[in-house]
């Protein structure tokens, strides 16, 4: 299992709508790097080919999620934050103790989500129950490796 370090980044443009007025958005994106200079830079190189005009990146946070489940679908274009916590027996008091943690699913909607939720914790041998699960505002997700077809210099 590969260790990742995933940062949101805010990308904000001038986006002309429907009735052909432009408008100052702000749009999340989520971006897998080592820091939060490899983020901002990542997120300018991902963005620059999709933008017209000129954006900034207003924002960039750590986002504390353990695992990414993607969606074969190609109509899965939402991310659904799935918080889950995990229970485990303290033995030496014998109480119940649960450890959260925050799964982001792609989905179309919110039962295939449920349902990529469902299929990637299979096989979990730990028990587990939903805490809770909604749709995100994010974007798009910029995960390593998937782009990245440059061999590796050595």
């Amino acid at each position: 299992m590969a260790l990742h370090t995933w940062f949101e980044c805010k990308i904000q443009y001038e986006k002309t709508i429907e009735n052909g007025m432009t408008k100052k958005v702000t749009e999340p994106y989520l971006v897998d790097a080592l820091s939060f200079t490899e983020a901002e830079a990542r997120i300018v190189e991902e963005m620059t080919p999709f933008m017209s005009g000129e954006f900034t990146v207003a924002d960039i946070k750590r986002a504390n999620y353990s695992e990414l489940f993607y969606s074969e679908d190609t109509s899965a274009d939402r991310w659904f934050k799935a918080k889950l916590a995990f229970i485990t027996l303290d033995e030496k008091t014998g109480k119940e103790k649960r450890t959260n943690t925050l799964i982001l699913v792609q989905a179309k909607d919110f039962r295939s989500a449920l349902k990529g939720l469902d299929e990637g914790m299979r096989g979990t041998m730990a028990d587990y129950v939903i805490v809770s699960l909604q749709e995100t505002p994010l974007m798009d997700v910029y995960p390593f490796g998937i782009k990245d077809d440059k061999p590796e210099v050595e």
